[in-house]
């Protein structure tokens, strides 16, 4: 189904540009119960350790249901609420209407807007019968490693979490291809030679006619189809990986404004420089007084 170069893509953006993700809380629910979640500036996740439960948000045509081992992520962190399963429960209660529910945000460490995210829907949902044993046995680790504290524990759970979001976004790759954006992208047969060029080597001094020839497409066609589908062009797309990539760079201290500036392709350091404050929207020398600042 995919290229290899989508391979290098997609672990180009999950490898370089790092999720982190965040365990914050396990809730349970008893009886009758409606639990508001609030807009978050984050993703969010939420893991269901035990229970059933139905899901209501603004971005949703009508309530999800999730059971046990189900995963449900809202990627720009909208507002929803869980409810019990049952419409109508019975006014005592009862032990089977008990949800418990692993609670987390996450993010790209990349400082600029990610095509990947973007290319993901309002939500989605990943379900424990339906998918890979790996994914299964992920979900599984995270909840016995939350039931019993450890030293190390919220590292060991945020891993966890880390990994499972990866592997959601591939099963919903896997299993429901988006239409527009990246994620599309890495299904198209000539778009993907190009996205592939440009992540190899984001340094290379790169043409629209090189990535329409990576493309095996005239320069028109390839800027036309890569508007079409990812929203952008391939230019800026261009540069804002190297602006990610400068960012990822710069918070190495081991690396000055002027080598990382040789790096992602530019040969002065005003070029980058006002290239950088255009994209991230601060220059060059905050992200390192940043690292200065943060290893005192």
């Amino acid at each position: 189904m995919f290229q290899q170069s989508a391979e290098k893509v997609f672990t180009s953006i999950l490898g370089k540009q790092q999720i982190f993700a965040q365990v914050t809380d396990k809730v349970s629910y008893f009886g009758r119960w409606a639990g508001p979640e609030p807009r978050s500036g984050h993703g969010i996740f939420h893991l269901v350790d035990s229970g059933d439960c139905r899901v209501e948000a603004a971005c949703l045509r009508e309530p999800v249901t999730l059971s046990a081992g189900d995963l449900i992520v809202f990627p720009r962190g909208g507002f929803h609420t869980f409810h019990h399963a049952m419409r109508h429960l019975p006014d005592s209660g009862a032990a089977s209407s008990r949800l418990a529910i692993v609670c987390g945000e996450f993010g790209f460490d990349c400082g600029v807007r990610n095509p990947l995210l973007e290319s993901l829907p309002d939500y989605f949902v990943v379900r424990e019968p339906d998918d890979a044993a790996p994914f299964r046995a992920l979900g599984s680790m995270l909840i016995k490693e939350l039931r019993k504290p450890m030293f190390g524990n919220q590292v060991v759970l945020n891993k966890l979490a880390d990994s499972l979001l990866v592997l959601a976004i591939r099963s919903h790759l896997m299993n429901d291809l988006p239409r527009h954006g990246l994620l599309a992208a890495l299904n198209d047969p000539r778009l993907v030679c190009a996205l592939a060029a440009i992540h190899d080597d984001p340094g290379r001094d790169w043409s629209l006619a090189d990535l329409a020839e990576a493309s095996n497409l005239s320069r028109t066609s390839f800027c036309e189809h890569f508007s079409n589908v990812l929203g952008t062009t391939p230019m800026l797309y261009l540069t804002e990986w190297r602006m990610a990539e400068a960012l990822r760079l710069l918070r190495n201290p081991a690396h000055t404004v002027a080598s990382v500036a040789e790096r992602v392709g530019y040969q002065t350091d005003a070029a980058f420089r006002r290239a950088f404050k255009r994209v991230h929207g601060f220059a060059p020398g905050k992200a390192r007084s940043e690292i200065v600042q943060a290893a005192v």
